[in-house]
């Protein structure tokens, strides 16, 4: 049986989320321009030299609240998954589907992405350019979650992580340059899901 955490532990992870739900909330409604950490600290009502000792520089604070937003729309996508468990093809639409419309919806990544008209884009290159902490999170458990749903026996790890980079290199495209509507991008990609996937994972449509 696991240990149960302890107290010390239980405080460093309710300051951590403290710190993030603060940071966040300064990004949505001033931009990342607003958040320097002697506010965030003074905000979370902790001192300066704590905040650095348990969080890292402010970059280190971009990274830890976008991996923070990562997760919700990972638990997203697998319970996209989850809706189709027999259908690799359309357990990957509607995760794409959900993707993008949940990120038309989310208050961070407007916040984030309306910045990048103005002198406020220190944020931009950690969300759009650097490998993680988005990319590189999502190609990890994404892959790993579609494996767990599908198994897809005849692909091999290699094969299967190129499918799947594809899948999300495209999503990540149409959320962050966006053309036209969620339902013109989803069948883009789902166009794109039948020529990677149809011929090992279902039927093509």
């Amino acid at each position: 049986m696991p240990e149960a955490p302890s107290f010390h532990t239980r405080m460093r992870l309710l300051l951590r989320e403290r710190v993030i739900e603060t940071a966040r909330e300064l990004v949505c409604n001033e931009g990342w321009g607003a958040v320097n950490m002697s506010r965030v600290a003074k905000e979370v009502g902790v001192s300066r030299p704590v905040l650095y000792k348990e969080v890292g520089t402010k970059q280190d604070l971009a990274d830890l609240v976008i991996r923070h937003e990562l997760e919700t729309f990972l638990v997203g996508i697998d319970d996209s998954l989850a809706a189709h468990p027999d259908d690799v093809i359309a357990g990957l639409t509607a995760a794409v589907d959900y993707t993008l419309r949940a990120a038309s919806d989310n208050a961070l990544l407007k916040a984030v992405l309306s910045g990048r008209s103005t002198a406020n884009t220190e944020l931009l290159p950690t969300l759009m350019t650097d490998p993680e902490p988005v990319l590189g999170r999502a190609l990890g458990a994404v892959g790993a979650a579609v494996r767990a749903r599908y198994e897809l026996a005849d692909l091999s790890e290699d094969e299967l992580a190129t499918r799947t980079e594809i899948v999300i290199r495209l999503t990540l495209s149409h959320l962050f340059q966006p053309l036209g509507p969620v339902e013109r991008a989803v069948a883009q990609v789902a166009a794109a899901l039948r020529a990677l996937f149809a011929p090992i994972g279902a039927p093509a449509r």
